[in-house]
């Protein structure tokens, strides 16, 4: 997964991944590659609110000092 892909593609792989965790009967290796993938994921996507939160709070300051 690179930094590019977007929020909501993250989200859905991530949404995906925990849904596998839940139904699927698997065996260790794999469940804890999927647990280790929806961290990375996780990670990213709390990267991508964060930069969105500090542009928006950028853009409420550029207001504001108008």
């Amino acid at each position: 997964m690179s930094k590019k892909e977007k929020f909501e593609e993250l989200l859905k792989r991530l949404q995906e991944i925990s849904e596998q965790l839940e139904s699927e009967d698997l065996g260790l290796d794999k469940a804890v590659k999927l647990y280790e993938e929806g961290i990375k994921l996780s990670k990213l996507c709390h990267q991508k609110l964060e930069a969105a939160e500090l542009k928006i709070n950028e853009l409420k300051s550029d207001v504001t000092a108008k």
